[in-house]
């Protein structure tokens, strides 16, 4: 019996550990400003999110294709993903010199329907967008894409 209770406990501890090690279950969310001071320390592609809170593909998002272990791994490991509401006026931070909103922000990278992601390179320089509501795989295969192949000249 206590060969039993020790088997039963070393399977609860490494099952512990192991859920514990794979199981990053969301996107840490960054603002903007919090993105571009990463990406100064250690350069690289910046994801925005930008929705509205009264998107339902926009929550369908966060919901579904957000909370994708694939997703997530893959978000978390390549980019610094960023929340940008686009109807706040409120919320201000600065931005190569210039102070915006994040509704601001949104009009500058020229999102006009949400859900809507748009991908910053590494230098700050150059944007390239994924519009519209995506399933896991299919945002995958098109952030992996725009990842390679979104930027002029590259």
């Amino acid at each position: 019996m206590k060969n039993l209770n020790k088997l039963g406990l070393i399977a609860l501890f490494f099952f512990g550990i192991s859920a514990g090690t794979f199981a990053q279950e969301k996107i840490e969310w960054l603002k903007f400003e919090e993105a571009v001071a990463k990406n100064q320390e250690n350069p690289k592609m910046i994801l925005v999110d930008v929705y509205t809170d009264w998107c339902g593909w926009c929550k369908k998002m966060d919901k579904d294709t957000f909370t994708d272990s694939t997703v997530v791994a893959y978000v978390t490991e390549d980019f610094y993903p960023v929340k940008l509401n686009a109807e706040d006026m409120n919320r201000k931070f600065e931005f190569m010199g210039k102070e915006y909103s994040e509704a601001q922000m949104a009009a500058a990278m020229r999102v006009r329907s949400y859900p809507n992601f748009v991908l910053i390179d590494p230098t700050l320089q150059n944007i390239t967008q994924i519009p519209g509501y995506r399933g896991p795989e299919d945002f995958m295969e098109a952030l992996q894409y725009m990842a390679k192949n979104g930027f002029r000249g590259k």
